[in-house]
């Protein structure tokens, strides 16, 4: 991780503790709302009476053990979990005001505003170029060829992939190192112009050079996107968040800007899981 991104965020951090601090702060806005979350699979209750706001433009970090319900948390959000067996939902997840499950709402168009990366690459069969179009494409969402590659071009210096690929945009994507592919799939995910992006552990499966290049590439997404990261590494929330909450067993523990929660957690469960001693 370069110096630059850890001094930035530490510098947002201590901004954001003096904004908290003060009386007259108006609450930054949210643009997803999660309201008393329960989430079922079968006779096993995955999340517990969850809510959490989502604030816009910043990186917020669900962290927490194995199986404590993270990946659920935001699968639920752009209703990934719709087509699991034994799938059940109670409670709010609103997004921009609107109730993500109300029947009014198409799943596949929330997923253009609300999109995804998961924690394995997963880049098409098929060329650089296509992977990044094909959105654009099944939506129609360009209005010519030179349109079209404008957003390819936009989506892929998005991603800091442009300089790595563009004079490679025909080759088969599967051609691409691990971690090409892993801002490839961010690429394509910033080519239907969404809103949020749901990060599920990206940068798990990647070496740490490309995990470093991930976690600069989330930083400068802020900026344009609201990023909701899964990650189980404490190090990794710590420099990429402004805000963290910790799930515990399915249940919300803790919610705060990253200094907070790391450096004086309010709740035992949180100061237990930060010192290593809670699994």
């Amino acid at each position: 991780m370069s110096e630059e991104l850890e001094d930035k965020n530490a510098q947002e951090s201590a901004e954001e503790e003096k904004e908290e601090l003060s009386m007259t702060q108006v609450s930054q806005e949210q643009i997803i709302s999660v309201s008393n979350l329960n989430v079922s699979f079968g006779d096993l209750q995955v999340l517990k009476a969850v809510s959490l706001g989502i604030e816009t433009k910043r990186i917020t970090v669900i962290m927490g053990p194995s199986g404590c319900g993270k990946s659920t948390f935001i699968r639920t959000i752009n209703r990934m979990n719709d087509q699991v067996s034994d799938f059940k939902v109670s409670g709010d997840v609103l997004f921009n005001g609107v109730d993500v499950y109300s029947k009014d709402v198409d799943p596949a168009l929330l997923r253009l505003k609300i999109g995804m990366v998961f924690q394995k690459p997963n880049p098409f069969p098929m060329s650089i170029y296509d992977n990044v179009a094909f959105g654009p494409k099944i939506h129609k969402m360009f209005s010519s060829k030179d349109d079209l590659d404008n957003i390819v071009r936009t989506s892929l210096e998005r991603a800091a992939l442009w300089d790595e690929v563009s004079g490679r945009l025909k080759e088969n994507a599967l051609k691409l190192s691990g971690g090409q592919q892993q801002r490839l799939c961010i690429a394509r995910a910033l080519a239907v112009k969404p809103e949020v992006i749901l990060m599920d552990e990206p940068a798990s499966s990647l070496d740490p050079g490309s995990t470093s290049k991930i976690e600069e590439l989330m930083v400068s997404l802020k900026d344009s996107y609201t990023v909701v990261l899964v990650s189980h590494d404490m190090r990794q929330a710590a420099r990429v968040a402004n805000r963290v909450a910790f799930l515990y067993k399915g249940q919300l523990v803790e919610v705060g800007t990253t200094a907070q929660v790391f450096e004086n957690p309010t709740n035992k469960l949180t100061e237990e899981y930060i010192q290593g001693r809670l699994v």
